[in-house]
């Protein structure tokens, strides 16, 4: 097997994943992915691609990912890796589809305006 690039996105982050047959190392950044996101809810995130997939310990995953806070960098690499398992086998797509992990999630933080304090909050107006 040759090595499987895809990218994911999220917000601003940008993930760039490389699957390879090996034993299941994951590295972030060139850093060991529980040092990268160091809470369970992210490595969660990270792992749940494969855990679906029945693929835990199967491929040596590389991942350069930059942009964003460290949710959306999760969930972006959560993406990239849904679309790597997709083409390691056609099956998997039938497991993640439903539970919408090949889905980009299309929200983006909303500019904010001139003569506002934020996107949507205004200056407090004070009548005297």
């Amino acid at each position: 097997m040759e090595v499987i690039h895809k990218i994911g996105r999220r917000k601003t982050a940008v993930a760039r994943v490389y699957v390879a047959q090996g034993n299941g190392n994951i590295t972030v950044n060139k850093k060991d992915m529980a040092d990268y996101f160091t809470t369970a809810p992210l490595q969660y995130k990270v792992k749940q691609p494969l855990t679906m997939t029945n693929n835990d310990g199967n491929f040596d995953i590389t991942v350069n990912v930059y942009g964003g806070g460290i949710t959306g960098q999760a969930e972006a690499i959560r993406l990239a890796l849904s679309r790597a398992m997709c083409e390691v086998d056609a099956e998997n797509r039938a497991i993640l589809k439903p539970e919408g992990l090949l889905t980009r999630d299309p929200r983006m933080v909303e500019r904010k305006k001139f003569g506002q304090k934020k996107a949507r909050k205004k200056f407090q107006f004070s009548k005297r």
